[in-house]
């Protein structure tokens, strides 16, 4: 019983209880958002349903980020092989007829198994991060050898592609953002950064007349084409002019949470578009709020990576601080109308349970690194990891 007791009482010692507050005070302000949402009854889309799935997720969420906090990351790390397979054989029964899409929208993000209804792909992104970690992480100082870049880029492509395939550009952007944020933490060479700057232009090229759908690049065109604006004002860029319309409404502190007759209706304000749901109601002062947030939990995952002990968990905090920072980069952009829509939530703040569950998996990384620290390592990770 002593031995239990101390057990407890030095891993709540060595927890990162800033940033367990930190995601906590956020997920708060998710499910409040998203009750008003409903009560509102603003978009006829959001139920009750959505505000208690986020607090349920939350709540597990909380319970796996304590959970995966009392494991060494290094242990997790060296069982890749059990659950990178396991992730990557769901998302690839999204190719089944297990997999389904949302209704109006172009990919099969969703897995239905039946009793349970998920999103592989944000399962994937974290065990992305462990496996790029580790690979990362063996390769040591041998990373800017020529076999080693290309093996460590096709392990970054792969996810990428099958992503892709399924038809989330942007969750395979978010893929692309943690391979690049990594591979650079990590230290690739400068000849390679210069030669993927030089080879930018034509691979943007040739995906742009080759691999793009037209809907694709109206997306992208729409944001400078005024003419495709006004033509497309019932189409493909309604939802961001609704979206932009709500988010400048609120003027400096909002329309109010709760019966305004001003709020503009925007179709996914509970998920693509809750930045414009806290412009309108909160204002200016609203948005400022959320973004020093979401900074602020950036920038702690920054500094669990510079307080880590080895490689391995840098890398780890520098892959989750990507998640959230390319999450939170596109989301804001898609409602501010400088970048196209392609239905990325703001991290722990949009509607969605499986996207909220893996964001506190990642949390629950960044807090393994933290609280083993200053622990004794074993051996064969001196060798291999350092």
């Amino acid at each position: 019983m002593k031995k239990a007791l101390k057990y407890i009482s030095d891993y709540w010692k060595d927890l990162d209880k800033a940033l367990l507050l930190l995601c906590v005070m956020i997920s708060a302000f998710s499910v409040f958002l998203l009750y008003t949402l409903n009560s509102n009854g603003i978009s006829g889309q959001v139920t009750s349903r959505q505000w208690k799935i986020n607090a349920i997720a939350a709540a597990i969420g909380i319970v796996l980020a304590l959970l995966i906090a009392a494991i060494d990351y290094k242990t997790i790390s060296k069982i890749w092989f059990i659950y990178a397979p396991m992730t990557l054989i769901l998302v690839l029964l999204l190719f089944t007829p297990l997999g389904r899409g949302v209704e109006g929208a172009d990919d099969i993000g969703w897995l239905n198994l039946g009793f349970i209804q998920f999103q592989p792909s944000e399962l994937l992104k974290i065990t992305f991060i462990m496996t790029f970690a580790t690979h990362l992480a063996k390769v040591g100082t041998r990373l800017n050898e020529p076999l080693n870049m290309l093996l460590l880029c096709l392990h970054g492509a792969v996810p990428a592609f099958i992503i892709m395939k399924q038809g989330d550009d942007g969750s395979a952007l978010v893929f692309i953002s943690i391979f690049v944020t990594m591979l650079f933490a990590a230290g690739i060479s400068w000849k390679y950064m210069l030669l993927a700057v030089v080879a930018v232009p034509a691979v943007v090229y040739f995906a742009w007349t080759n691999l793009m759908q037209p809907y694709q690049i109206k997306r992208i065109q729409i944001l400078w084409d005024t003419e495709m604006q006004q033509e497309e004002m019932l189409g493909i860029y309604m939802q961001q002019y609704l979206g932009k319309k709500a988010l400048g409404s609120g003027g400096l502190t909002g329309l109010g949470l709760f019966g305004s007759d001003k709020y503009t209706y925007v179709p996914e304000m509970d998920t693509d578009f809750i930045f414009a749901y806290i412009g309108m109601v909160l204002g200016f002062i609203g948005c400022i709020v959320t973004v020093i947030l979401l900074a602020a939990l950036c920038l702690k995952f920054l500094s669990v990576a510079s307080s880590a002990k080895d490689n391995l968990g840098r890398l780890i905090c520098i892959g989750v601080f990507a998640i959230y920072f390319s999450h939170s980069v596109i989301n804001i952009g898609m409602d501010l109308g400088v970048l196209p829509v392609i239905g990325i939530p703001l991290p722990l703040i949009s509607a969605g349970g499986t996207s909220v569950i893996s964001l506190y998996a990642g949390v629950g990384l960044v807090m393994s690194v933290y609280s083993h620290r200053h622990k004794e390592e074993h051996m064969f990770y001196t060798e291999k990891y350092d």
